[in-house]
């Protein structure tokens, strides 16, 4: 590595600091220059997070043809941007956990020897800047100054990611003035991998979307660092969300004492005006945000969003759990997203959005499949090539994504940013099964519910690697954002149930998809699943009493509202259909799965596999 002249250092023209020094934090200064010197970039710009300071991005990404503007009478201040068609997604493969031991990573994540990496990482990030701009980001993960709210900074080239976090955190001036008042914060840094001038001069042409075939996705738990390297796509890129949010502060939540996990959150109001906050774990494209943004079809419940992806959840003063959405935005999956599945999100996305990978109408506004139940005769699609309904070719990449501000959704609760967070009365968790699960399905105890999230499975989407529809574990729908041995994570959630004691919010699972053996589904969703929600607040409020079964309490039939509901007797039965057959072949598979840990799957886990066992041989 080697050490060049410090480049120019840009300030965006109404930022309050001034001069080449923009912070007086002499940690933060440090790491900018180290990381300077590495990646060599031609100027440096701290960022202040001002809308003066966006827009002068989104011209220039426009002017450079990164970014199309879309047509301002459909989506004002809005934006396409089409990726290379080797970066639409997660890279699982690519994304590393580099503990000092190798035990704590865990057999769910990649994990690589620390130094190793370090050196492997210093070869692909020298000069990697060359040619290009260099910015500094820093940011608040939750309210600014909250006391469940984390601090940190990304380094990054890529304009598009500069404006993709000022919509998904709070960044800029007020965040830069708490590091320096001396609160903790974590450093990112993150570069596409395509420098523009090479290491003898030689300048190269940009493209509309630069990246690199060789990636990494590179977390340091013990130091709390992130590395990204090649991809400018979504949570590869926007280091904040997944990695930090999740991997790193997942690491954070156990060595504190709470948790960071991959759940929306919600506040639900009954006719009667009592409300409740409930926070709930799906796997990516499992229908998150469209719970998270419910119009509910009974009448007099209200659902109001608090957070469609990421919670932290943190024991308060008096005892309870405490819940913040650490973002600022939204940062959803488009294709399935229309006015039939999701009313308010298509109301959100009215302007102000950066789109990526979906298809572009002749009018300059944008389109993918499930907006409207005709498709326009006529597209361009997400890899910029003419599209008609006839092309045997989807006109939106199936992982197409809106990044939005929360601020902007109709359906936004009052309290969404409570510095101190919502008290949670109740946590769900859900998947994409076709059999075996119940509609619902409530824990009968804390212990018994972490049970239920460790054993949680889903058919695969096109969010993640791996042939969709191919049945995976996905332990509290956290498999790809654990930043430790998910065993021990397991333990962890325990741990904090314990010291909540009778305080603990309740447990349930639901699952949408059940179908019938036409493979039709046999619960309408969205907007229906509030008869759901109206059970479990009522099993909150030990209004409903439910019945015991061998994987806990189900509802009774007259317990749930069903009035105008086209649901036979049939129907229903299957829906809550428990076959000890086909459980006790699920008991094989979670115990199969437990054996993968070397034996850190706490005993408590192991004991409620008994218990299950137990129960369904005397069904």
């Amino acid at each position: 590595m080697t050490t060049t002249e410090r480049p120019t250092v840009e300030v965006a023209a109404s930022a309050p600091y001034a001069g080449a020094r923009t912070t007086t934090d002499p940690a933060l200064l440090a790491w900018v220059d180290q990381m300077q010197a590495l990646v060599q970039p031609d100027a440096i710009v701290w960022c202040d997070g001002s809308q003066r300071e966006a827009h002068l991005l989104t011209m220039q990404l426009v002017a450079e043809g990164k970014l199309i503007r879309l047509n301002p009478e459909w989506r004002p201040n809005s934006f396409l941007a089409r990726t290379d068609p080797s970066d639409v997604a997660r890279v699982e493969d690519r994304t590393f956990i580099c503990s000092v031991d190798e035990g704590d990573a865990g057999p769910t994540n990649n994990w690589r020897e620390p130094s190793q990496m370090r050196a492997e990482l210093a070869e692909v990030f020298e000069g990697s800047m060359r040619g290009r701009t260099m910015y500094v980001v820093p940011f608040s993960m939750g309210p600014v100054g909250g006391p469940i709210s984390q601090l940190g900074v990304q380094l990054t080239d890529s304009p598009y990611v500069v404006v993709s976090l000022g919509v998904m955190t709070r960044m800029g001036s007020a965040p830069l003035e708490l590091i320096e008042a001396g609160e903790r914060w974590v450093p990112t840094v993150h570069s596409v991998g395509y420098p523009l001038v090479d290491a003898h001069g030689e300048r190269r042409e940009d493209v509309a979307w630069p990246c690199n075939p060789q990636k990494y996705i590179v977390h340091f738990p013990e130091s709390r660092e992130v590395w990204s390297y090649g991809s400018g796509y979504g949570g590869n890129a926007i280091l904040p969300k997944k990695s930090f949010a999740l991997r790193i502060a997942s690491v954070m939540a156990r060595d504190e004492g709470w948790l960071a996990e991959h759940m929306l959150t919600i506040k639900i109001t009954s006719p009667e005006g009592r409300s409740y906050h409930i926070a709930a774990a799906f796997p990516s494209a499992c229908g998150k945000t469209n719970l998270a943004m419910m119009r509910p079809a009974l009448p007099g419940w209200r659902v109001e969003t608090i957070g469609d992806d990421i919670a932290w959840l943190r024991p308060g003063p008096d005892g309870r759990l405490w819940a913040i959405n650490p973002e600022a935005g939204f940062f959803g999956v488009a294709p399935g997203t229309g006015p039939a599945t999701n009313e308010v999100a298509v109301e959100t996305l009215w302007g102000n959005t950066i789109f990526t990978n979906v298809a572009l109408r002749h009018d300059g506004d944008v389109w993918w499949e499930g907006l409207s139940e005709v498709p326009p005769a006529h597209l361009v699609d997400w890899r910029g090539e003419d599209w008609t309904p006839d092309s045997g070719r989807p006109a939106a990449h199936p992982n197409s994504r809106f990044t939005v501000s929360a601020a902007q959704c109709p359906t936004i609760a009052d309290d969404w940013e409570a510095a101190a967070g919502v008290p949670l009365d109740a946590i769900i968790f859900g998947g994409r099964r076709a059999s075996n699960v119940p509609l619902v399905v409530e824990a009968r105890d804390w212990q018994h519910g972490v049970f239920i999230g460790a054993t949680l499975s889903s058919e695969k989407t096109a969010a993640a690697e791996g042939r969709v529809g191919e049945l995976r574990r996905d332990p509290f729908a956290m498999l790809p954002f654990c930043g430790y041995n998910m065993a021990d994570y397991w333990a962890h959630w325990l741990t904090v149930g314990a010291g909540l004691g009778s305080k603990a919010p309740a447990v349930f699972q639901v699952n949408w998809f059940r179908q019938d053996a036409q493979g039709g589904y046999l619960w309408p969703g969205f907007g229906e699943n509030a008869r759901v929600l109206e059970w479990i607040v009522r099993r909150v409020e030990r209004g409903a009493s439910g019945y015991d079964t061998p994987i806990g309490r189900m509802p009774q039939r007259s317990e749930l509202d069903l009035d105008g509901l086209a649901l036979d007797e049939e129907a229903l039965d299957e829906l809550f259909a428990v076959d000890p057959q086909t459980w006790a072949q699920e008991c094989d598979s979670i115990e199969a799965y437990f054996d993968t840990f070397d034996g850190r799957v706490p005993a408590a886990l192991r004991a409620e596999l008994d218990s299950l066992r137990y129960k369904l041989a005397r069904m």
